[in-house]
C-alpha cells in the first residue's frame, strides 16, 4: 500500500504526455513481475478517457493499467467499463487478463453486489476466458469475507466447473480451455477456504465425478495449504476420495 501511495503522489505531479514514459520505465518488463502497486496506482489516478485508451493500447503494460482501471469506473457506475473488462477478458495477453482480474476485484472492494452480478452472468459466458474471469476475479479472499459473496464464489465455481465438463473431448486441449482449466486449480480453495461447510460438500460432490479434468482440479486444489488448514478431517476425505 505505501508504494502505490507514493505511486499516487508521482502520477498527480506528472505534466499530461509524462504518463506513458513514466510507466514504461516503473513498469518492471520486460522482467518475471509487472510492477502491480504501480498498476493499483493508475488505477485511481488515471482520468476516464485515458483509462480506456490504455485498455485498448498495445503495450502489454498500459493495456494491464486500462483493465484494473476499468474496474473503478465499473464501481463509479460506468456501465460501458464493463462491457470493455468483458471484450479484454478474451485478450490473447495474459497479464492484461490479470488486470480483468484485478478489475473485477477493484469493483468489489466497493461494490460486493456488483460484482456478485457481474460474475454469476460471466460464469454462464460461451467463452472459456471470460468464465476464467469471473472465478478469477471473486476468488480473492478479501472478497470472501462475507457469507454471501462466499457462496456466490462457490455457485460460480460450481457452474463453471459443470461447463467444463460439458466441454467436448476433442477441445480439451484447447489453450483458453486449459487456461480455464489452470484458473479453477487453485480457486476452489480460495472459495472453499473462506466458507468450508458448504464449500467442502461441493468439493466432495465433484472428487466424486469420473472425469479426468475435473479429478485435475480437485488435486491441484489439494496441494493449497489453506484447503488442509480450513478442515483437516474433511480436507483427509475429498483426499481419499479423488485418490492419487
Amino acid at each position: 500500500m505505501a508504494r502505490t501511495d507514493d505511486y499516487r503522489g508521482a502520477l498527480r505531479n506528472l505534466p499530461t504526455g509524462g504518463w506513458d514514459a513514466y510507466l514504461a520505465e516503473h513498469s518492471g518488463l520486460p522482467g518475471p513481475r509487472a510492477n502491480l502497486e504501480l498498476a493499483a496506482a493508475v488505477a485511481e489516478e488515471c482520468p476516464a478517457e485515458r483509462l480506456y485508451g490504455y485498455a485498448d493500447s498495445n503495450d502489454e503494460y498500459r493495456a494491464l493499467c486500462g483493465a484494473f482501471g476499468l474496474g473503478r469506473l465499473a464501481a463509479e457506475g460506468d456501465r460501458a467499463a464493463l462491457a470493455r473488462l468483458r471484450r479484454l477478458a478474451t485478450d490473447a495477453r495474459w497479464r492484461v487478463r490479470e488486470g480483468v482480474a484485478m478489475g473485477l476485484q477493484r469493483l468489489g472492494d466497493t461494490n460486493p453486489a456488483d460484482l456478485r452480478r457481474v460474475v454469476a452472468a460471466w460464469a454462464d459466458d460461451p467463452h472459456p476466458l471470460v468464465r476464467r474471469a469471473a472465478v478469477a476475479g471473486v476468488c480473492e479472499p478479501r472478497l470472501l469475507t462475507d457469507a454471501r459473496s462466499a457462496h456466490r464464489a462457490l455457485d460460480v465455481l460450481d457452474a463453471v466447473t459443470e461447463g467444463l465438463v460439458r466441454v467436448p473431448a476433442a477441445a480439451r486441449r484447447d489453450v483458453d480451455v486449459r487456461t480455464l482449466r489452470q484458473a479453477l486449480g487453485y480457486c476452489w480453495s480460495v472459495a472453499v477456504a473462506a466458507l468450508p461447510v458448504s464449500g467442502f460438500d461441493r468439493l466432495d460432490r465433484w472428487a466424486a465425478v469420473d472425469d479426468h479434468d475435473v479429478r485435475w482440479v480437485i488435486r491441484e486444489n489439494l496441494r493449497r495449504a489453506r484447503l488442509q488448514r480450513a478442515d483437516p478431517a474433511r480436507y483427509a476425505m475429498v483426499a481419499a476420495r479423488v485418490g492419487d
